[in-house]
């Protein structure tokens, strides 16, 4: 093959002589070849001569009618897909040998007669104008809260100039989740954008016929969008790429947790506390180099308003004669004492607070909306089952009452030693045991005496002692003498009393 050195020294040769012949030769070219570059207009640049022959013969020409037929009816089967296809029908012209040479053979097909691909149009965005919201799940990071799996989502928000981003751990698309999202969003910006872009998520909008094609605004998320003053706007039905920004950020933002998460060695948080935490550090660190475009946005956006939206739903309901609420259709156990009572119920995104009037009685963790089991905590009603043991059997919630594995043991050897009956009866005095000291101590004596002889006076016998231990206390010495000498002190006193 010429090369550009050869050309030059083949000019700059016959321009000295004007032999071709030694010219050529002194280049490292044949004659005719060298007659053929100078006599071009260009030599540098040749023309390209573009081959419609074969340089080898093609193996898949009989087969290939067939091949063409399955790809323009599904263009999106894939090379090794067909490959495995055709080898039981023709096994000495599909060998594993000739694999990338059918697959390349295929993709030169896609170049020349596949269909077209999506085209992405590169938008110009305007400084403080959009911030986008969505929600990512983000069960494949394996997230452990106190060594149990916490499956939860993100809401994600993006302000579409700068990518400048921020989001809050949330249990399900709602509009509490939502509203929580952009204010935590808003308040770590500083600044409020003109629009708020979402997709249609029921959190946001709602259908107005059956097609779901027309949607509309809900309420509550206009007045969210109403309170910071930014104009609420949707994508398309079905249109996802609408919320491009923010839909790539969502993958981007997961990448970068894993990274940190690799970096930390372990997936492991003691508390959703310490995990708010370390999120907050992940996106921060994302944002610090987005500083410039940032400020830029930062100097055309509103204020934020003076007051913020609370972070939980009110609620009025009645304790029912099972000692629970209802909340989002799942029930959540509270004390008995409440039983007949209407309380009020701050519903928020991770906790229940229950009051009555304006005080608070007890704080419940919330469950995931899409675990619909209740909630029920064994010391909300142990004193009742204790004078009602009959009802433990077939009672509802009563896989609740087995805190762990261990409990679930001691309550499977109890019946086995005996009786249903009587084991039922002693289990519950030992949840009864458990809810007056503490849960730990009663699992520990539990886990080191389940035997066969496991009996509830065995487990009252092995219990920590929480009997206060006397202490020594030395007596005072008392000089009656002493006593003498005040009364006589007293007695020599003259005392006046006024008419």
């Amino acid at each position: 093959m010429i090369n550009r050195c050869q050309i030059k020294q083949l000019v700059t040769e016959h321009n000295k002589k004007g032999n071709i012949r030694m010219s050529a030769l002194k280049s490292g070219m044949d004659r005719d070849t060298a007659a053929k570059y100078l006599n071009l207009k260009d030599p540098y640049h040749p023309p390209q001569v573009n081959h419609d022959w074969k340089t080898r013969k093609d193996e898949f020409s009989t087969v290939w009618p067939e091949v063409e037929a399955m790809l323009q009816t599904a263009p999106e089967l894939q090379g090794k897909t067909l490959f495995e296809y055709f080898q039981p029908k023709y096994p000495e012209m599909f060998l594993e040998s000739k694999l990338r040479t059918f697959q390349r053979r295929i993709q030169q097909w896609r170049w020349l007669h596949g269909p077209g691909k999506a085209v992405c149009f590169e938008q110009v965005t305007i400084p403080g104008e959009v911030m986008q919201t969505d929600w990512t799940h983000m069960e494949s990071l394996e997230i452990t809260i106190l060594g149990e799996a916490y499956p939860h989502l993100l809401c994600h928000s993006v302000m579409i100039h700068s990518n400048w981003q921020w989001a809050t751990r949330c249990s399900s698309e709602s509009i509490l989740s939502v509203r929580n999202g952009i204010q935590a969003a808003l308040l770590h910006l500083g600044r409020v954008p003109k629009i708020w872009q979402i997709d249609n998520s029921s959190a946001a909008t709602h259908q107005l016929n059956r097609d779901g094609k027309d949607r509309k605004f809900n309420d509550d998320f206009v007045a969210i969008a109403e309170h910071f003053g930014m104009t609420p706007r949707t994508t398309n039905v079905a249109c996802p790429n609408e919320n491009g920004d923010v839909e790539s950020l969502n993958g981007h933002l997961k990448s970068r947790i894993k990274q940190h998460l690799l970096l930390r060695g372990h997936r492991y948080f003691e508390s959703l506390e310490a995990y708010d935490l370390f999120l907050a550090g992940v996106l921060n660190k994302a944002n610090a180099g987005r500083c410039k475009k940032v400020t830029e946005e930062l100097n055309v956006m509103n204020e934020l308003p003076p007051t913020v939206l609370p972070d939980y739903e009110e609620r009025y309901v009645k304790v029912s004669w099972a000692s629970t609420i209802r909340i989002k259709k799942i029930a959540y156990s509270v004390p008995s004492r409440l039983i007949g009572t209407e309380v009020k119920v701050h519903v928020g995104e991770v906790h229940i607070k229950v009051f009555c009037g304006t005080k608070e009685i007890i704080t419940l963790p919330r469950k995931c909306s899409k675990d619909k089991s209740a909630s029920i905590d064994f010391r909300h009603v142990i004193s009742s089952l204790v004078s009602k043991p009959g009802a433990f059997t077939n009672w509802r919630h009563r896989d609740a009452l087995f805190p762990s594995v261990t409990y679930r043991r001691a309550y499977d050897q109890l019946v086995e030693n005996h009786g249903l009956r009587r084991g039922d009866r002693d289990y519950l005095h030992v949840l009864k045991l458990a809810a007056e000291t503490s849960q730990t101590e009663v699992e520990e004596v539990l886990g080191k005496n389940i035997n066969n002889t496991l009996s509830l006076d065995m487990v009252r016998s092995n219990m920590p002692s929480r009997s206060l231990m006397p202490m020594d206390m030395a007596l005072p010495q008392v000089i009656l003498s002493d006593y003498d000498d005040l009364f006589e002190e007293f007695s020599s006193k003259e005392v006046s009393y006024a008419n």
